[in-house]
């Protein structure tokens, strides 16, 4: 897997990660392009608003405007990505592992260890 912390180590920054999640903050600028990387199931949330082009290996590109404040299903996939707009990109990756709960698990609210 291609991993985006390798390929653009300059935009996408490690925030938190465990068993389930992988926490992820991207920024970037305009005119800025990422490499090509691999993403899990994910969630995805915009902290700013932004207008990109998300290319696949096979050269399928879309367009995308997002606003701020956006909570996103993102579906395992690989691809590169432009910022063709006119703001910063900042933006909150949460990468789903799979994993299931374990048995007898007697949790109750968030967990308070940090990475």
């Amino acid at each position: 897997m291609a991993d985006p912390t390798v390929t653009d180590p300059d935009k996408y920054k490690l925030v938190f990660e465990n068993e389930q999640v992988r926490v992820l903050e991207y920024r970037d600028e305009p005119g800025q392009r990422t490499s090509p990387h691999e993403h899990p199931n994910s969630v995805a949330y915009t902290l700013s608003g932004f207008r990109r082009r998300f290319e696949n290996a096979e050269g399928e590109a879309v367009d995308r405007d997002l606003p701020a404040g956006l909570a996103l299903w993102i579906d395992a996939q690989t691809h590169s990505g432009e910022n063709i707009g006119d703001t910063p990109t900042h933006v909150l990756f949460v990468e789903l592992k799979e994993t299931t709960s374990s048995p007898g698990n007697t949790a109750l609210g968030p967990s308070v260890s940090a990475s």
